[in-house]
């Protein structure tokens, strides 16, 4: 759950800026995420300003999660919250597996040719 330093109560509400500096997500991703997921939707009061209940920013540290950390998509992530496979997602996630098996065998590979690479500029410097 995300840090507030403002000294408010467990539940209280908070600004769309309490919000961004306790999650480090910035204000405008907030405000975009709310037009992406129908089911973020915060207080808004008088002129427009947003107001997170507790359970906004649990939603919001669930997307941020699924989206900056698990790597999903918006449509993905959406998906993900409506507990519905994504077909995409699904699809992907099969073919991973499908290859799984043959990735490992291109990794000592890889690495020697990170070797080779690394050696390469240690040479030019």
């Amino acid at each position: 759950m995300a840090e507030f330093d403002d000294h408010k109560e467990e539940g209280a509400l908070r600004t769309i800026g309490e919000v961004a500096r306790a999650t480090g997500i910035k204000t405008h991703v907030l405000r975009y995420w709310e037009q992406q997921f129908p089911s973020l939707k915060p207080l808004k009061r008088s002129g427009g300003r947003r107001y997170y209940r507790a359970e906004d920013v649990v939603l919001v540290e669930r997307i941020n999660g699924l989206v900056n950390e698990e790597g999903y998509t918006l449509k993905g992530a959406k998906a993900a919250l409506r507990g519905v496979p994504d077909q995409q997602t699904a699809a992907q996630e099969a073919g991973a597996s499908d290859r799984g098996a043959g990735a490992t065998s291109f990794l000592p590979r890889l690495k020697a040719v990170r070797d080779e690479l690394r050696a390469a500029l240690e040479a030019a410097a």
